[in-house]
């Protein structure tokens, strides 16, 4: 784990192999071993997206991106993987690094179950 879900702002969905490229990317930044970091890739329609008063160019829209770890480090960390997140989205989707969005969910544990398992609390 984690499992990363990126909200691409587009008029047109992202190049073939885009989602591996963030897989791998993540991957990186978390240190996590082949098949531990999970992205679900999706596409938020430019025409669905607006920011007050505001008219962005293309190249302006957002990425949003939301990270589900099992456990939240502690805020120095998450400080450190926000830049780091920013920065390795940014290279994959050619966006800007102050257009890319990190939010990080509440812990996992507890309340997600991977095939039928929940992930238990540390004792």
């Amino acid at each position: 784990m984690p499992i990363v879900d990126v909200r691409i702002v587009a008029d047109a969905a992202p190049p073939a192999g885009c989602a591996s490229a963030l897989a791998d990317a993540l991957g990186a930044v978390f240190d996590a071993a082949p098949g531990r970091v999970w992205v679900r890739l999706d596409v938020l329609p430019a025409t669905h997206y607006a920011e007050n008063s505001v008219a962005l160019n293309t190249d302006e829209l957002p990425v949003f991106v939301t990270v589900l770890h099992a456990q939240l480090p502690a805020v120095e960390a998450l400080e450190l993987q926000a830049a780091t997140i920013a920065q390795a989205v940014a290279g994959v989707t050619g966006r800007a690094v102050d257009r890319v969005h990190v939010e990080f969910a509440p812990l996992g544990s507890g309340r997600v179950a991977f095939g039928g398992q929940l992930l238990r609390p540390p004792s």
